[in-house]
């Protein structure tokens, strides 16, 4: 092996992205491990797309925030998807309809 051939190794060694368990927040499919979604999120599919409603209610570290984000991505060609987070808003927001969209607005 001359030169080159051992620096190509070495170049795609540095270059591979190794996976490794994420256990704080969303996860990336091209960077962390993680069940595969594609049944999930068919059938949640199915329900929004004949208009049902449906709740994703589990513990910390259960996966809602990585399953809501790829059915947002799965749907984004034919939906507009909006994404709310309720947790930065204090409870003065909520006093009035007015109040309650201002707070959208910062």
């Amino acid at each position: 092996m001359d030169d080159e051939e051992a620096l190509r190794g070495v170049k795609l060694y540095m270059t591979k992205k190794e996976r490794n368990f994420n256990v704080t927040g969303l996860c990336i499919p091209e960077k962390h491990f993680m069940v595969d979604l594609t049944d999930r999120i068919q059938q949640i599919r199915k329900m929004v797309d004949a208009g049902d409603y449906f709740t994703i209610n589990c513990a910390r570290q259960y996966g809602k925030t990585t399953t809501l984000t790829a059915l947002a991505k799965a749907m984004d060609q034919e939906y507009l998807v909006v994404s709310l987070d309720f947790q930065a808003l204090v409870s003065a927001a909520f006093q009035n309809e007015n109040a309650f969209s201002l707070a959208f607005t910062m």
